[in-house]
């Protein structure tokens, strides 16, 4: 069986969606109605801005949503039987399935965006990954520490990130070798993402949700926050709800789609982080870029 999977924030690189926009009009006229929906020109940062614009969290978020969408219609779905995306690219996975619109995904995403990035700048907060530790080690000392910090992305064995309060996360790291782990590295990110202090984002998210139409998926998505198979349009709601404070289980996620029969990855959007991350969840499984 065949899945697709979006990638999240961090796949984005000057340049991107270029040779997809130059590739077909229905794909120009797509990526240029982003401009409208936004109101302002994201291509043109997309195409030609500086690393600086593309990872401001407002425009890097879109960015990878537009992409990853442009993408998916420049390969016509590819006749996957399953969907699921990392964080962000949940989002893509739900126009892939019929969930969204392009349009309704689009407006969304901004919105989570603009959330996340007021969340961030309300509270001094951090995230770290976490290398060559057992996962239940990283829970286990995360729950020790005095101060807010959780395991936020379940990436693959021996590799967690962590999320939470700055001096949380940086006393965590210091634990984190001692029990050792080989690395801890602080990421360059201003904001602790899928952690309870994402708990004003998650509101304004949960707002602008309610009032946006969800369909039933035509196959499923595998949600960041169960795990399993979803197809209702009120439970993925609330999952993309849980979903901000809530860590992203990929790891999980991918095992149970393997175990539902999936043996061909397919990564659509920016980057082969996705792949990568597979190949060491489960290295028998195929996986590949869809462009």
């Amino acid at each position: 069986m065949k899945a697709l999977v979006f990638p999240g924030q961090g796949s984005q690189f000057v340049g991107m969606g270029k040779e997809l926009y130059d590739s077909r009009k229905d794909i120009k006229d797509l990526m240029e109605s982003a401009n409208e929906i936004l109101g302002f020109d994201i291509l043109s940062m997309m195409f030609s801005g500086t690393d600086e614009d593309l990872k401001k969290t407002e425009v890097t978020q879109p960015s990878i949503f537009i992409h990853s969408v442009a993408a998916l219609k420049a390969v016509n779905g590819l006749g996957a039987e399953m969907v699921a995306g990392h964080s962000l690219g949940e989002f893509s996975a739900l126009v892939a399935n019929g969930v969204l619109s392009f349009d309704d995904g689009l407006k969304l995403v901004s919105e989570r965006a603009k959330a996340m990035q007021e969340a961030c700048d309300a509270n001094p907060s951090s995230m770290a990954a976490i290398l060559g530790l057992e996962d239940a080690k990283v829970e286990e000392i995360c729950a020790q520490i005095s101060g807010i910090v959780v395991p936020a992305n379940y990436n693959c064995p021996g590799q967690l990130v962590i999320s939470g309060e700055t001096l949380a996360v940086e006393e965590a790291c210091v634990k984190l070798k001692e029990a050792g782990a080989k690395r801890a590295l602080l990421l360059p990110v201003n904001g602790a993402f899928h952690s309870p202090l994402m708990q004003p984002a998650q509101e304004r998210l949960a707002a602008a949700i309610e009032k946006t139409k969800f369909r039933k998926a035509t196959i499923p998505v595998y949600q960041n926050i169960t795990t399993t198979a979803v197809t209702n349009p009120d439970e993925i709601k609330q999952n993309l709800i849980a979903q901000l404070t809530g860590p992203v289980k990929w790891t999980q996620s991918v095992q149970n789609m393997i175990k539902d029969g999936a043996s061909n990855f397919v990564e659509v959007g920016p980057g082969k982080t996705l792949q990568g991350l597979i190949k060491k969840i489960d290295g028998s499984v195929e996986s590949t870029s869809a462009i």
